[in-house]
């Protein structure tokens, strides 16, 4: 499996483009954010791209502050949330009252990071949408992934062992990360208060339903209501 399978990586993000290669395994893109934000050159002054956070006094007075976190042109701030670098917040971004970012964090444009939700070790490309009460931690969300109120995606195993994923063939493949959360694919979706397991991967426009605890590899455009109820949904639109 390699990431072009579930991910088309957009141009609002070209500046780490050679971080996140096609052709690599996907979970391999959750061990290149830190070195990606690592490798961000200075900001240009007046270049546009994006800025250093501004001083504490054009925050407002709740937002909390700490590290390198560059926001680009257009993000909307709330009036309380804690914003930890090294984190890149791409263009038209809303960030929503309550949002806790703790390092290690990259959107790509017009994503909201919502209410009371607390994103780690991350990356979120074009329109991802995570509104109310979720956490998103050691994972990738692609384009216009959608998460419903409350769900989780949970990232470390209860015996605290490297993390292995289920391929589409059936077989597992060990990841050698202690830490991985969910792969979920462009235009895929998950219900309010859903579980996703460790290393769970979503296909592109797949469903989880609401209330559902996943695990495993759940191939694009079907649905799973439960572990033993997985259906074929009709092909929408990419």
């Amino acid at each position: 499996m390699h990431a072009a399978d579930l991910f088309a990586f957009p141009p609002s993000l070209s500046l780490f483009a050679a971080h996140f290669p096609a052709d690599a395994a996907p979970w391999e893109w959750v061990r290149a954010i830190a070195p990606a934000l690592k490798a961000l050159p200075p900001p240009a002054t007046g270049s546009g791209v994006a800025a250093l956070s501004p001083q504490p006094s054009a925050f407002p007075p709740g937002v909390h502050v700490e590290g390198d976190v560059r926001l680009a042109p257009g993000v909307r701030l709330p009036a309380h949330a804690t914003l930890i670098g090294p984190a890149w917040i791409g263009p038209g971004t809303e960030i929503r009252p309550g949002a806790f970012i703790r390092g290690h964090v990259i959107t790509g444009a017009n994503c909201v990071l919502g209410n009371s939700c607390e994103f780690k070790n991350c990356l979120l490309l074009d329109g991802v949408q995570v509104p109310h009460f979720s956490y998103v931690g050691d994972s990738v969300l692609g384009n216009r992934a959608h998460l419903g109120a409350g769900v989780i995606l949970s990232n470390l195993r209860l015996d605290q062992q490297p993390v292995s994923v289920r391929l589409p063939d059936g077989s597992l493949a060990a990841t050698g990360l202690r830490k991985l959360g969910a792969l979920v694919a462009d235009a895929a979706e998950v219900g309010c208060n859903a579980v996703l397991q460790p290393g769970a991967i979503l296909g592109r426009r797949a469903l989880v339903m609401p209330l559902t605890a996943f695990g495993g590899c759940l191939p694009p455009d079907t649905i799973a209501r439960s572990r033993a109820s997985i259906s074929t949904l009709p092909r929408r639109g990419s």
